[in-house]
């Protein structure tokens, strides 16, 4: 059984999206464990404030050392195998390769943060820095949900077919899926490929590998634009 655990100040943020389709299967089948550590009860104060004005002046609030590590190392102690990750956007981009790599681990903790980011500090108490993209959300809870549900998918008899996950956009590295097409067979003038209804199954691999490579080439470049 694979584990995950989320440091958060917003336990709730996940209730709903690990309650439907694939993440509510796997944890009911047993697949995965999702634990939430409130970051707030490691707060050393009366007030439990998790967050302070920067010094050297500037906008915003950041998160804490203290109640960050306390969250961190309680994590550890529930799973001392576990692979820490803060979630920041200045951190190494998440990728699918990224994803197949955290399934093998025993347990995966995700760091999430609020405010103007994090004390520099709590660097030294995580294993990894990720970023979802470039670009700024209001916190990392829904990084943290977009990974869970990367690596949930991923993880063996969760998915109706293996298979699926075996094709998935970025599989291998750099590489987009073919176009896919269902019923019916023409929408609004437009048609299923010929290739798709022949029932030629050499010519179809041909073709969706063609389309792929294809795609994969005009991502490539509007990614160098």
């Amino acid at each position: 059984m694979f584990h995950a655990q989320v440091l958060t100040l917003f336990p709730e943020f996940f209730d709903s999206p690990l309650a439907c389709s694939i993440p509510k299967r796997a944890i009911e089948d047993g697949h995965v464990v999702v634990d939430c550590i409130q970051i707030r009860d490691f707060a050393n104060n009366k007030h439990r404030n998790v967050d302070d004005a920067p010094y050297g002046g500037g906008p915003g609030m950041l998160m804490k050392a203290e109640p960050v590590v306390g969250a961190v190392q309680e994590a550890r102690k529930r799973q001392p195998n576990t692979h820490v990750v803060m979630l920041t956007p200045s951190g190494t981009p998440f990728t699918q390769q990224k994803a197949l790599q955290y399934i093998e681990k025993e347990s995966i903790t995700l760091l999430c943060g609020r405010y103007e980011g994090f004390d520099e500090r709590i660097v030294d108490y995580v294993d990894e820095e990720l970023s979802l993209g470039d670009y700024v959300l209001s916190g990392g809870e829904p990084a943290a949900l977009c990974v869970l549900d990367a690596m949930i998918r991923l993880l063996p008899d969760v998915l109706g077919s293996a298979e699926s996950a075996v094709l998935d956009s970025f599989s291998e590295e750099g590489i987009v899926d073919w176009p896919h097409y269902t019923r019916p067979e023409e929408f609004e003038g437009k048609r299923v490929p010929d290739v798709l209804l022949s029932g030629n199954h050499a010519k179809i691999e041909a073709w969706r590998l063609e389309q792929s490579r294809i795609r994969s080439q005009q991502r490539l470049a509007n990614k160098e634009k």
